[in-house]
């Protein structure tokens, strides 16, 4: 048998409503009062005020979390995920927190359990010592949100948001390469100043090689290399690591790269190469090898390598390198012209980013200054060779292309010399035998940076 007790209101012995029913609302006690529950007992249907009910145990090792719970972490044995419930409903309210001051050295990763956070399909780290977050879930679209203890940079590690120019990755660095002019742009700083500091190689183009009418002309010099690098990238740097650090800024940094030199005309001085420009960094554009005329024209040109000396009915000098001068040095002389004036006569080989060009000797060219090799693009690669000088009419060798894109000297007879490999700095190849001299290599501008 059921029983039914039927009333409008309950009253304390002062009288006082403690329920009330009034038009389907029921108040529950009266002003003033506290209403608790029982230990043990649990209410349904109230919703969450936006608190949590907080565990004092602290976890050590991973767990799934549960609505409305507060979580002390104490990574201090290592990372420890966090996975927030599954199916979870609008409302539902997670939060985090850091022990004792670990999660900088080992992360609390919070584990999304198939719910997007923050509207990505990604985990979300907590990075930051003593950081915590509260994790409530809002729809399928955005998931969970995330509300920091302060900032996002009080909770998680924030990294340079940057484009321009060809995206790369390599371990945790991405890589920007300019192979043409355009602009680094920088949408948001790292959280730590440390990660604000960038690699960079800045490469100008190659000189071009010396024009030749019946002797030997000099090979171009290299572009100018200049690079740094920044701590928190990990790769092996060149010999010319040191250029200068740069802390880069939420603003768009325009970038040059040099073109290579052109060819002139028989039987002149190459061209120099351009120069290629990051923030507060120049690299001077390549020295033309010389001509192998008697007169001026025999002479290089100075650049960031000096491009080498032509031998015709006098001897050519080399131009000089690291022009203007930086420190470390971004490049090297060019050799001068040799042999004869006769048939014999031969040109120098131009200046390389970490060694000067040889000089021409009778029947065999100047070999080109070798380069420098860096990883800064993920994978050892020689930037900034010069360019081999050529012989005259007589069949002697032409002079060896420095590493790094120096192009081979014309051979004997040849029409036209090697030019300078693209994108590398590297110098042309000298003429020989009423040939025309290899253009320079054009240049380019790797940004290397931390990203996650």
């Amino acid at each position: 048998m059921t029983s039914t007790i039927k009333v409008n209101n309950i009253q304390n012995q002062c009288g006082q409503n403690i329920i009330n029913e009034n038009s389907n609302t029921i108040t529950l006690g009266a002003s003033g009062d506290t209403i608790a529950l029982a230990s043990g007992a649990s209410q349904t249907g109230f919703g969450r005020t936006g608190t949590v009910d907080w565990q004092t145990t602290k976890k050590t090792t991973d767990f799934t979390a549960v609505n409305g719970e507060g979580y002390f972490v104490d990574t201090g044995g290592g990372a420890v995920t966090a996975t927030l419930p599954a199916s979870p409903s609008p409302g539902n309210i997670v939060y985090i927190k850091d022990y004792d001051g670990n999660f900088a050295t080992a992360n609390c990763i919070v584990a999304r359990n198939g719910s997007n956070i923050r509207g990505a399909a990604s985990d979300f780290t907590l990075a930051i010592d003593n950081a915590g977050a509260v994790f409530i879930y809002v729809d399928a679209t955005e998931g969970w949100q995330v509300f920091a203890d302060g900032s996002d940079d009080d909770i998680t590690k924030t990294f340079i948001v940057a484009t321009g120019g060809t995206i790369t990755t390599s371990g945790d660095d991405k890589i920007h390469t300019f192979t043409g002019p355009g602009s680094f742009s920088v949408s948001q700083l790292a959280g730590e100043p440390a990660n604000n500091q960038v690699s960079y190689l800045v490469v100008a183009g190659g000189g071009a090689g010396g024009d030749a009418g019946n002797r030997g002309a000099g090979g171009g010099g290299a572009g100018g290399v200049r690079e740094d690098k920044s701590p928190v990238t990990p790769y092996t740097a060149s010999p010319l690591e040191g250029a200068g650090t740069i802390n880069v800024t939420a603003a768009s940094f325009p970038i040059t790269v040099g073109a290579g030199g052109a060819s002139s005309t028989c039987p002149n001085v190459g061209g120099n190469g351009g120069v290629s420009t990051f923030s507060t960094i120049t690299s001077t554009g390549g020295g033309g090898g010389g001509g192998e005329s008697g007169g001026p024209d025999a002479n290089a040109n100075p650049g960031g390598s000096g491009g080498a000396g032509g031998k015709g009915g006098g001897t050519g000098s080399g131009g000089t390198g690291n022009t203007p001068p930086v420190s470390p040095p971004q490049g090297n002389d060019g050799g001068s012209g040799g042999g004869s004036s006769g048939a014999d006569a031969a040109g120098g080989g131009g200046g390389g980013a970490t060694g000067g060009g040889s000089n021409g000797s009778a029947n065999t060219g100047g070999s080109g200054g070798n380069g420098a090799t860096t990883s800064i693009n993920g994978s050892p690669t020689t930037f900034g060779g010069g360019g081999a000088g050529a012989t005259g009419d007589n069949p002697g060798g032409p002079g060896s292309a420095g590493s790094g894109g120096g192009g081979a000297a014309g051979s004997y007879p040849g029409p036209a010399a090697s030019a300078g490999t693209a994108n590398t700095g590297g110098g042309g190849g000298g003429a020989s035998d009423n040939g025309g001299g290899g253009t320079g290599g054009s240049g380019v501008v790797i940004i290397r940076y931390k990203f996650q």
